[in-house]
């Protein structure tokens, strides 16, 4: 494994740091404090050029590799946790799902739109009695010829409320369990009435993000907009989230860099006894943890990205990444806070920010608990990856053609 960054690696994510640090992060206090998402994180996403990244160009995407999605995620979530959770599931749910499941006419429908960042899309899995356990979620898709007929509600759905296009899951067999899950991409100017999104108000983090639910009522949705075929929705879902793990990591990463970042800067002007707080070695001991924190964190997500550029199966590595680093962030977060003592208690400062978005990542995506069973699984061998390979990333597609039915259904 090379870990070494290209140049143009290099130059991306500084570029990308440099704008969100001027045009981005002077707004994000103010949105926190009001509760309400940023006004315009979508269309900096559109002006950067990175709305669709990982894709292929000839879907309107940047033809660029994982592990450049991996460090522009670090450099979304070092200045605010919202906008990387826009970026993770426009593009690693709701875009790879469809990329990696959809039909050449489902991608040149959907997925352009989405790369060309004409329009913002996200992903409809959990609802109120279903999170970690997939199979117990109560939407409901019937098959009406040519159609399925949509009920049911999805919550805590990131972009709810500012999404164009949602990729939704429902049974198409409630008796199968999540065997019977099927994938469908619903667009909400087609939905009409029959599609309800709403905000959820007063979190606890990200409160800079929209955050809310839906509610479908005899929604219409063509056969052609269904993801594979009929019962494959679970496993749909997983690998959607799988790679959306990947994306969280590697903004967890960048959490930590900016716990990091501000605790360095406190501990140097801060004065206590006498001298600068750094100079106090409980001090220099929560700033040594997080700089391992760091170090550590980007390694592993590094890994996996050097995997999906690879087109092998990651399952293991990105599920530790995630695991890993979204610990290590909150605390991280914890310590910052301590660091900054009581100023750290207020919103003067960033990190009582950070130390509530911490918290949500742990949860989403996989919750700590989820990635612990998986990982006692694989040490115990009660879990063992097939050897399947995964989709290669959008440059090698370009230059092998790489048919579009290469799926990783292991």
């Amino acid at each position: 494994m090379d870990f070494s960054l290209s140049d143009d690696q290099r130059d991306l994510a500084d570029g990308i740091r440099r704008f969100l640090a001027d045009r981005v992060a002077p707004s994000v206090a103010a949105c926190e404090t009001a509760g309400r998402p940023l006004p315009d994180g979508f269309a900096r996403l559109v002006e950067l050029g990175i709305t669709g990244l990982p894709f292929p160009k000839r879907y309107g995407g940047a033809g660029l590799d994982y592990i450049t999605l991996g460090l522009i995620c670090e450099e979304l979530e070092y200045c605010d946790t919202s906008l990387r959770t826009m970026m993770s599931v426009h593009i690693g749910l709701a875009g790879c799902a469809i990329y990696q499941w959809g039909s050449e006419d489902q991608k040149q429908r959907f997925l352009t739109p989405l790369a060309a960042g004409r329009k913002l899309g996200a992903f409809g899995l959990t609802e109120p009695d279903a999170g970690s356990d997939v199979g117990a979620l109560r939407s409901t898709a019937r098959r009406d010829g040519d159609r399925y007929i949509l009920n049911g509600s999805k919550i805590w759905i990131s972009c709810a409320t500012q999404a164009d296009v949602f990729v939704v899951f429902a049974k198409t067999d409630p008796a199968a369990g999540k065997h019977g899950i099927s994938a469908f991409v619903v667009e909400r100017e087609a939905a009409g009435a029959a599609l309800h999104s709403f905000a959820l108000h007063n979190k606890y983090g990200v409160r800079a993000g929209d955050t809310g639910g839906l509610a479908f009522t005899d929604l219409v949705v063509p056969a052609a907009n269904r993801l594979g075929e009929e019962g494959e929705g679970f496993v749909i879902a997983m690998t959607a989230l799988e790679n959306g793990r990947y994306t969280v990591a590697a903004g967890a990463t960048g959490l930590i860099r900016a716990c990091l970042d501000a605790s360095v800067a406190y501990a140097r002007q801060r004065v206590t006894f006498g001298k600068a707080i750094g100079q106090h070695q409980l001090i220099q001991e929560l700033i040594a943890q997080m700089s391992a924190a760091y170090e550590a964190s980007r390694l592993l997500y590094l890994q996996a990205g050097w995997l999906k550029n690879q087109g092998l199966r990651n399952t293991r590595q990105t599920a530790l990444a995630k695991w890993f680093a979204c610990d290590a962030a909150l605390r991280a977060a914890d310590d910052a806070m301590e660091i900054h003592g009581a100023y750290g208690f207020s919103d003067e400062y960033p990190v009582a920010r950070y130390l509530r978005n911490a918290r949500g990542a742990v949860i989403y995506e996989g919750s700590r608990e989820i990635q612990k069973i998986m990982h006692g699984e694989y040490a115990l061998g009660y879990r063992v990856d097939k050897p399947v390979r995964c989709p290669l990333p959008p440059y090698a597609e370009d230059a092998a053609g790489v048919p579009t039915a290469n799926r990783q259904k292991g």
